[in-house]
Order: C-alpha cells, then sequence, then structure tokens
C-alpha cells in the first residue's frame, strides 16, 4: 500500500486561490484517462484523506453530490454537513491515528490525500507520505494555497505530458 498526494498545481506552485477556489483548473486541457491520469489513478485507490476547505469546494462544486466511493476522512475542527448514502467521516484526530483506519479500509489498495497541501504536509511529518503526483497546469496564480508549505526531499520517478499539463511522480525521501 502507499499514500500518494495527487494533485495539481499552478506554475507559480498554487493548489487553489485565496478563496480556495479550483476554477482556474476546470478551464486547462487534461486529459483524464491521458498519461498520469485521474482515471488510471483513482481506480487503484481505497481510501482517501482530505482538508475541510478541499471538501468544502467539492460539495460546492459537485452541487451536494458526492462522487466518491472509497470511505473518506475530512480533517475538520468545525462540523460540516455530509452527503447522504456516502462514507464520509469528520475527525479532529491526528493523521498518524487515521492513517492506521485509512490503511485498513483500503484493503490491498492505495491511500489518496486529496488536498489540501498542509493535510499532505502533516502526514509527510508523520512519515506517512509515500509519493506526490503533481500535474502542472499552464497558468499562474499570483498567490493562494501552496502546494507543500514545508521542505520536502523528493526524488523523481516518472514525467509525462498530458495535454497542456507536465506531470511528475516523486517518491518522499526525507521530510
Amino acid at each position: 500500500m502507499v499514500t500518494h498526494f495527487f494533485t495539481a498545481s499552478s506554475l507559480d506552485g498554487f493548489i487553489a486561490t485565496d478563496e480556495h477556489s479550483l476554477v482556474w483548473l476546470l478551464t486547462q486541457d487534461v486529459d483524464p484517462d491521458g498519461p498520469m491520469g485521474y482515471n488510471a489513478f483513482e481506480k487503484n485507490i481505497g481510501a482517501l484523506a482530505m482538508g475541510s476547505s478541499t471538501y468544502e469546494w467539492v460539495m460546492r462544486h459537485e452541487e451536494g453530490r458526492w462522487g466518491y466511493s472509497q470511505p473518506t476522512w475530512v480533517f475538520s475542527h468545525r462540523e460540516l454537513e455530509l452527503p447522504e448514502n456516502a462514507d464520509v467521516r469528520l475527525t479532529q484526530q491526528d493523521v498518524q491515528s487515521i492513517h492506521a483506519e485509512m490503511s485498513a479500509a483500503a484493503g490491498d489498495q492505495d491511500i489518496w490525500i486529496v488536498g489540501g497541501g498542509d493535510l499532505a504536509g502533516q502526514f509527510a511529518d508523520a512519515g506517512l507520505l509515500d509519493e506526490v503526483w503533481v500535474q502542472y497546469a499552464p497558468v499562474t496564480l499570483g498567490s493562494g494555497a501552496p502546494l507543500l508549505p514545508r521542505r520536502l526531499d523528493l526524488e523523481l520517478l516518472e514525467v509525462a505530458r498530458n495535454r497542456n499539463f507536465l506531470c511528475g511522480r516523486y517518491s518522499v525521501v526525507s521530510t
């Protein structure tokens, strides 16, 4: 089992705007079935983790419909409305204890840290993040939520072009 941070980033290193929006990403030309694309990646995922800002954006963007079949842990210190008929769990626990639950739920599949960058960094700080996948979009945002707001040493494992995106897969060497 591998724990991944799979995300898109602007060329200047932001994964969301200052308002936590991903609308900038939806206008970019990428093939979800292309090299290092979302569809093949998601098939190997057995559990998800996301921060509350990412969760709230997904719920707004999808008009309250939940698009994931995997059990999902949402890290939040606030009460959030949960979708019906979905395995979404709110937690305030540390990532280490939740990672054990996620691993059990994922079985022989992988774990995906959906967002944000600080949450992925918390998993890295605990020695629980194995890979970082970044799809760099041909856009700059100027400011916003940083890709990873801490130092990580990474080793490049794979690179591909997916239409207008430069995609890289990295192994986490150390935090």
